[in-house]
């Protein structure tokens, strides 16, 4: 979709085919590393970039000023898959702020997408809490699960090397299964978790050959961040996987995903830092009455 449109007496280039156009694609990275300091171009050269990530941009002397990316989640929530919407990236380049631009490219996404998904939600960051109400978003809480490890750690998992052809081949094959230790999950998504994985935490990616698993998770001697376990068996006890990555018996762990079974895991509200979920009105919100998480790998 491509459209000259005219806003506040300037004429703009619209459009959401950026991908596979080198030009208009390199301008929106040059805008993200500017604005974010994030660079998307290793990760379109690597084939990782795919359809489930489509920038909605406005382009002013053929320069992208603006964006809004749509991000098309597939998760599953205890067996049922809901279709979900998630919202990114969300930038103007700073001589053309205040000038309606983002808004312009939210109403645009939002009349595409409110009513054709289950859910459209986005994590806003402390400087724009004000803008998205005004989309009929509001806030949401997400809840965080937190555990000790009480087994000693006898095997002992292997850190894989994203470098590696044969590693990543093993990631990308093992995460296509479902977690069998996930209540709420992204699926379908090898875009968005190679985009974790062989950029920010390409350092984080464990395997097991005695469990057939793998594991994403920030190790501390005292505390370890899980984001997620990909299993073939789930006959195994999560706990037996998780005493693969620790030191020690009674290292805490705190999940990146909502677990399963939570019998005696403790729960708290969690907030990252700077950063507040916002969930579009009308829709489902399976996080009103239950204790929820979007996993941390889904972000985007």
């Amino acid at each position: 979709m491509e459209f000259l449109t005219e806003i506040n007496g300037n004429e703009y280039l619209f459009t959401n085919s950026i991908k596979e156009n080198d030009t208009i694609r390199k301008s929106f990275d040059k805008l993200s590393q500017k604005t974010f300091g994030l660079s998307f171009e290793d990760w379109y050269n690597d084939g990782y970039w795919t359809d489930a990530y489509i920038p909605y941009v406005l382009l002013h002397n053929n320069q992208v000023v603006s964006n809004v990316s749509v991000n098309i989640m597939n998760l599953d929530y205890l067996g049922t898959q809901k279709n979900y919407i998630q919202l990114g990236t969300v930038m103007t380049d700073i001589p053309y702020r205040n000038q309606g631009l983002s808004k312009y490219l939210m109403n645009v996404v939002l009349t595409e997408f409110s009513k054709k998904s289950d859910e459209v939600y986005l994590f806003a960051n402390d400087s724009v809490l004000d803008f998205y109400p005004k989309f009929g978003f509001q806030k949401a809480e997400e809840h965080q699960y937190i555990c000790n490890v009480n087994f000693e750690p006898t095997k002992k998992a292997q850190k894989l090397n994203m470098s590696n052809l044969k590693h990543i081949n093993l990631l990308r094959k093992m995460a296509v299964n479902k977690s069998p230790y996930s209540k709420f999950q992204m699926i379908e998504n090898d875009g968005l978790l190679m985009f974790y994985c062989s950029k920010f935490m390409r350092d984080n990616v464990y395997y097991t050959e005695e469990y057939s698993t793998i594991i994403i998770a920030d190790i501390t001697d005292d505390v370890v961040v899980c984001y997620d376990v990909f299993c073939e068996n789930n006959d195994i006890p999560l706990q037996n996987i998780l005493s693969s990555i620790i030191a020690k018996k009674g290292t805490k762990i705190q999940f990146g995903f909502t677990p399963l079974e939570t019998n005696d895991y403790d729960l708290r509200l969690f907030k990252e830092e700077g950063t507040t979920l916002f969930m579009l009105n009308k829709k489902e919100n399976l996080f009103t009455a239950n204790d929820l998480m979007f996993p941390l790998l889904s972000h985007a």
